[in-house]
């Protein structure tokens, strides 16, 4: 059984830092490349970042960029969302995905997906 386990959110405040962990079960984690995505109320979801399977390249949104550092630990099976600078437009629920094929930004290509962590950042 795939499984992805978000942990690490919470209420924070605006200029606070918070690191998600994302675990993956029942597949080879570094077969896959991984995402980050946010869905906000009443927003659609949106790539925050993704990483490669090997680690070496990563990716991040405009809007995250410069604040938000995308890592992963193969042997941990873990992939972690440094997030510094909060902001209340951060304020979502945060979801890995995993893709065997890459680790892009339209949410199509992944195929298993964790059930989400809500961030809530106040100002």
């Amino acid at each position: 059984q795939v499984q992805l386990v978000e942990s690490g959110g919470g209420l924070m405040q605006a200029g606070d830092s918070l690191r998600l962990s994302c675990v993956l079960f029942g597949r080879t984690f570094s077969n896959y490349g991984m995402g980050w995505f946010r869905q906000a109320p009443g927003k659609e979801r949106e790539f925050v970042g993704g990483i490669s399977w090997s680690g070496e390249s990563t990716y991040l949104a405009d809007s995250v960029k410069g604040r938000f550092t995308i890592s992963r630990d193969n042997a941990k099976i873990t992939v972690l969302l440094e997030m510094n600078s909060l902001k209340p437009e951060d304020t979502a629920v945060y979801y890995c995905a995993a893709d065997r094929n890459g680790s892009g930004s339209s949410s199509r290509r992944y195929e298993f997906w964790g059930q989400g962590t809500q961030v809530t950042v106040s100002s």
